[in-house]
């Protein structure tokens, strides 16, 4: 997986994120390689790891696994913010859709919308960013979304 991410200048805390922010997660292009190779590990349904069982199949060719599409989405959130966090892991994830088959050759696109933000009652060093993620293709159809809740550590009082 190759990926084309930007970089927020500093640290990011639970009040840098903002209802209606929207952070653009870069873009990677997935091989049939990855395809096979992830679905031979987590998911070996014949159209995720046989290119001749794939062709048979109602997808009419290799496709990702919903579950690779995911971690491809989670990879990009982790390269453009949580790597410049203070995150602290995520309670789940909900509503999850894989909406399009993701194929070879495919250039997916990322992006995060801020749905919420809740300072934590009980533990006021954290809060809560409730986001909904969503992955593209080159043809801008949504591939896979879901909303996760993520943690992040507070700016400490200056």
């Amino acid at each position: 997986m190759t990926t084309d991410t930007q970089q927020p200048d500093r640290l990011l805390f639970l009040e840098d994120f903002v209802v209606g922010q929207v952070f653009e997660l870069g873009t990677t292009t997935i091989s049939a390689a990855e395809i096979v190779a992830f679905g031979r590990q987590f998911d070996p349904q014949p159209f995720h790891v046989d290119e001749a069982a794939a062709l048979e199949s109602p997808f009419g060719g290799l496709i990702a696994s919903g579950w690779h599409s995911c971690a491809v989405l989670m990879r990009l959130w982790y390269e453009a913010v949580l790597r410049v966090s203070v995150s602290l892991g995520s309670p789940g994830v909900d509503e999850v859709r894989w909406l399009e088959p993701v194929r070879p050759g495919d250039v997916l696109t990322g992006r995060g919308e801020v749905l919420a933000v809740r300072p934590s009652e009980r533990r006021p060093e954290r809060g809560t960013a409730v986001v909904r993620m969503t992955l593209e293709n080159e043809e801008g159809e949504t591939v896979v979304s879901f909303v996760g809740r993520a943690l992040f550590g507070r700016r400490p009082a200056e």
